[in-house]
């Protein structure tokens, strides 16, 4: 079924918008979800590890809310994360009720544990496939839904804005058309920003479109300062930085520097799964020499003989096999890598932002349930219960007289793609990854706000072009919220102010267009 005039729109096909867009559909509403790629490419789809759920009953609901709130360091806005481990369990059982196929055991479903949980109640699928059955199953539902509109190769520009309401989206066709689509309201559901950086475990698309879109819109922004980077990513020349999940250490992986020996024990008393902030700043240390230099910080599952690491992560000895090498047999190479935005388009519990009409989802949202550092594996649980109220809210909202009908203005005028734009995506990718990603201090900071100030954006209405702009945003984004947060908590690390103060900031930092970073409480 094709759709003039949908009720509401939702940007990205990942598990936030999936969800969400089941919802609304489910409530009787027609329903427009647009991706700039193919329907199955999002971050959900490389979740490795699992998704985190606290099936055990209320004392396990606790220790999952306990466990969420100390991996956040001090910044876990308590509500978002008290719905998130009450409501997962239901929404984790509707998944199955689907047909997702999480691993079993004797019968019983599969738990394991990942770094800062006090417990195993961690959910697989495939072994380390998890994000790819979720994604398969959300998406096999919404294509038997008559009125869920599934539209790939379609890159959203802006928000149309009209009297400070969000009235739908302009949107860019495999044939370079422009279509302005209206609706009673949109969610941005379109992901992170880890292309921003240029070490990342993120796919291309995640190049902070809806964040982007929703500042120009004049939409609050919320903790940009907060990214997290992965520990184990694999670093082998000529390779990509393939994700190495955490649940290699999860099921007793070590880690061991240049010298073969171990090193954890000297950051966190629960060393391997230590909180992901602390294993990545211990892996970035060990591996950088006295005068600077890169030495090698290896993933060392050897000595680990209860399980198959071939059956229990099969996509990830398969990636290795490729390049030679086996968890069985070697000692493989890593270092840290952009994984996850915790900052993102400021949010109410109900996906509500500051914008009349505008709702916002998973990885492109920021309810502060996260704090300055996502526990492991909530993220996938984030988008399930947060797209599933995101619609809710959508449905139940007031609004004023429906937007006038969607139209197209037409084709736009020919333009080839800016040669330009992927040296400058490069260069902005590396300038963010040197100077203000994993150790930042304000020399840096300032001299990559200088530098990104300087950058000249082509005006062209193609995907790579508008990617760049929205990068460039992202970007900029970052570096004035770690240039405001002057302390060190979560994610979030100076050198300059290596300690936590929370006199100062123990508040989220919030960011508008035309405003400076300030600092308050959801």
């Amino acid at each position: 079924m094709r759709m003039s005039d949908p009720d509401f729109i939702v940007v990205g096909a990942g598990v936030a918008g999936l969800r969400a867009a089941i919802g609304l559909a489910h409530s009787g509403a027609r329903v427009l979800v647009v991706t700039k790629e193919a329907l199955a490419e999002s971050n959900t789809h490389y979740a490795q590890g699992g998704i985190a759920v606290a099936i055990g009953g209320q004392e396990d609901v606790a220790l999952h809310l306990r466990d969420t709130i100390d991996a956040g360091d001090g910044l876990v806005h308590r509500d978002a994360a008290r719905v998130l481990v009450e409501e997962g369990p239901r929404r984790v059982e509707e998944l199955l009720r689907w047909g997702t196929a999480f691993d079993h055991e004797n019968g019983r479903l599969m738990l394991t544990r990942e770094g800062a949980h006090s417990r195993n109640r961690i959910l697989h699928a495939h072994g380390d496939a998890t994000g790819a059955e979720i994604a398969r199953s959300l998406l096999r539902h919404a294509r038997a839904v008559e009125n869920i509109e599934l539209r790939e190769w379609t890159t959203t520009i802006d928000l149309d804005i009209e009297d400070g309401e969000v009235l739908g989206v302009t949107l860019l066709d495999p044939h370079g058309h422009v279509r302005l689509a209206r609706a009673r309201a949109v969610l941005l559901a379109s992901g992170g920003a880890g292309q921003v950086y240029s070490d990342t475990t993120n796919p291309a698309v995640a190049t902070g479109d809806g964040i982007a879109m929703a500042w120009r819109a004049g939409a609050e922004i919320a903790g940009m300062e907060f990214y997290q980077f992965h520990p184990t990513a694999l670093s082998l020349p000529g390779a990509p930085r393939f994700l190495l999940s955490e649940a290699l250490r999860g099921e007793g992986a070590w880690l061991r520097n240049a010298q073969g020996d171990r090193f954890m024990e000297r950051s966190h008393p629960l060393q391997e799964l230590a909180p992901r902030d602390v294993v990545a700043r211990a892996i970035t240390r060990e591996g950088t020499g006295p005068d600077g230099a890169p030495l090698p910080v290896y993933l060392d599952m050897r000595h680990v003989t209860a399980i198959d690491p071939a059956t229990r992560f099969p996509g990830i000895s398969k990636f290795l096999a490729a390049h030679g090498l086996d968890l069985r047999r070697d000692l493989i190479p890593v270092r840290p890598a952009a994984h996850y935005l915790m900052g993102g388009i400021r949010t109410d519990v109900n996906g509500r932002t500051s914008l009349p009409r505008l709702f916002a989802a998973g990885e492109a949202a920021c309810t502060g349930v996260h704090g300055a550092n996502r526990l492991a594996s909530n993220s996938l649980l984030e988008g399930l219960v947060f797209g599933a109220r995101a619609a809710d809210a959508m449905i139940g909202a007031d609004y004023n007289a429906p937007p006038s009908p969607s139209r197209t203005p037409g084709p736009e005028p020919a333009s080839s793609p800016s040669a330009s734009a992927a040296v400058l995506r490069h260069e902005l990718s590396r300038i963010m990854w040197e100077k203000a990603g994993l150790l930042r201090d304000a020399e840096g900071l300032r001299a990559a706000r200088q530098e990104l100030a300087a950058m000249s954006i082509p005006d062209i209405r193609d995907r790579p072009t508008l990617e760049l702009r929205n990068l460039h945003i992202a970007g900029q984004l970052i570096v004035a919220s770690a240039l405001a947060r002057e302390e060190s908590r979560g994610a979030h690390y100076r050198n300059d102010f290596p300690h936590r103060d929370d006199a100062r900031f123990a508040r989220h930092s919030i960011v508008a267009k035309g405003r400076d970073v300030s600092f308050r409480d959801f």
